[in-house]
């Protein structure tokens, strides 16, 4: 029990060190908040015209949620890369030197980037409501939605984080990351239906992780637009199926990242 009070005092005080660092470095937080600015806009008013949601809602709003849970999952790439920074820099050989949890770092490394997401989900929240997003239920479910982009996410950060110990420099991991979460996100109901794809590819949309956290968001805001889900379980239970990802990827990537910080040195 106090190892784990202990972890989380120093890793409170670890997330402190990181969230100072936006106001030092606030280009990052400029283009962490213009990207999905700019998603939003693109989607909305390139594409919009020619593709056609499910149900009665508007692409405009069926397509927020999808921008949501682009967002959260690319946010949480910046734990791997600053974990990355610091191991290049040799800040993580000092703290290793230092009498704190070994994993206070990822902790607060994870716990700090969650504002960088409710920033995001924030500023993209008033564009989408500039070009026609609505939250059609009440507040409750709404909050429920946003907690549950914001837990996946954080799950997601726990992988960043593993693969940040692994790789040499930042740009490995900005280019690894772009190849793991770009098929996620675009092969995904995120931007089209799921019944637009066909075969094995429809298949994978379905049982996808961000689809599942797509059609989540979209129930919990409303943004349905009376849609009929596709006939599989995850797409039908959306919300459990996201958790119960969430728990799989912290339950293993967890410990894997915790155990790698102990054996790394800086690269």
């Amino acid at each position: 029990m106090n190892g784990a009070l202990q972890a989380l005092s120093d890793g409170w005080v670890i997330a402190q060190r990181n969230v100072i660092k936006i106001k030092r470095v606030p280009e990052v937080l400029v283009f962490v908040l213009i990207s999905p600015i700019l998603f939003v806009l693109l989607f909305a008013y390139v594409f919009g015209g020619a593709i056609s949601p499910p149900g009665a809602v508007d692409y405009k709003e069926w397509l927020v949620c999808g921008i949501f849970a682009q967002t959260v999952v690319f946010g949480a790439t910046f734990t791997g890369a600053g974990i990355a920074e610091d191991m290049q820099k040799g800040i993580i050989d000092r703290f290793r030197s230092l009498p704190m949890a070994r994993s206070a770092v990822l902790i607060g490394r994870t716990t700090s980037d969650v504002v960088y997401n409710v920033l995001s989900l924030l500023i993209m929240g008033l564009t989408g409501l500039l070009v026609g997003w609505r939250i059609r239920d009440g507040a409750l479910e709404a909050l429920a939605g946003l907690a549950l982009l914001l837990v996946f996410a954080y799950a997601i950060s726990w992988v960043m984080g593993l693969v940040g110990l692994l790789v040499p420099s930042v740009e490995v991991i900005n280019n690894a990351s772009f190849i793991v979460i770009m098929p996620l996100t675009f092969v995904s109901n995120a931007f089209v239906p799921a019944e637009s794809f066909s075969g094995v590819l429809r298949t994978f949309v379905e049982w996808n992780p961000v689809s599942a956290l797509t059609q989540a968001s979209r129930e919990l805001f409303g943004n349905t637009g009376g849609q009929v889900p596709p006939d599989v379980w995850s797409l039908q239970h959306p919300v459990l199926y996201t958790l119960i990802w969430v728990l799989i990827v912290l339950v293993v990537f967890a410990p894997l990242a915790i155990r790698q910080y102990a054996r790394a040195g800086s690269k």
